[in-house]
């Protein structure tokens, strides 16, 4: 299985759980031993590669800007990108900067991906159930990329990856271990940052902050 190959599987659930006159969107970064994957929950259609138009990178966060502050305040994301990123508008993003902006995100080897990749028209909630029918094929996703640690950002996120009831505020820079394939892997529960969790966004930079440390200590 190729992370290509996993596409149209999503594909085939987007017509199922999310609208149909948006695509789905897929992933991005790095793909071969990231330092880090971030799982979010599901894309919105803010994200402007979700329009069936849209002909470039069909990854998380195009032509956004709340996440992109997350990203730049940790060190992971240069600042001339970022500055462009705050200055567009999220229609004035092109196929040729979305591009831009996941080339900086190799660069800083991550990978950004969501448990489900079934595109909503706002930002609605969605029942466990429906993240639950993604988690295989997240899983084969990871198993794929392959990451030295995965950061999950929010409680629902990361109480459907780890089965077992996560309150974030309780657990934070906790290491939790998931077995995928038989690999097992480093994962923390990190406050989701964006949209009604964006008061917690200090939290979430320090939490990524001290995760980052402990890559690097690893390493070293």
């Amino acid at each position: 299985m190729t992370l290509e190959e996993l596409k149209p599987k999503y594909d085939k659930l987007q017509l199922k759980y999310g609208a149909k006159e948006l695509d789905s969107i897929y992933f991005g970064g790095y793909e071969t031993n990231p330092d880090i994957c971030f799982v979010f929950m599901n894309p919105t259609g803010r994200n402007i590669a979700s329009k069936k138009s849209w002909q470039g990178l069909k990854a998380p966060w195009i032509g956004t800007k709340n996440i992109w502050d997350l990203f730049y305040a940790v060190g992971l994301l240069d600042q001339e990108i970022y500055e462009e990123i705050r200055r567009l508008k999220g229609p004035e993003w092109t196929q040729e900067f979305a591009e831009t902006v996941y080339e900086n995100v190799k660069k800083h080897k991550y990978f950004i991906t969501n448990l489900g990749k079934c595109t909503q028209i706002d930002a609605r909630p969605l029942p466990d159930k429906i993240f639950q029918n993604y988690l295989h094929l997240l899983e084969q996703e990871i198993s794929i990329v392959n990451p030295k640690v995965i950061i999950l950002l929010g409680n629902q996120v990361s109480s459907i990856f780890l089965h077992q009831n996560i309150s974030v505020s309780q657990v934070r820079k906790k290491e939790f271990e998931k077995e995928i394939h038989g690999k097992k892997y480093p994962c923390y529960a990190v406050f989701y940052p964006v949209g009604n969790g964006r008061f917690n966004i200090d939290k979430s930079i320090e939490d990524i902050r001290y995760i980052k440390k402990q890559i690097t200590e690893r390493v070293n």
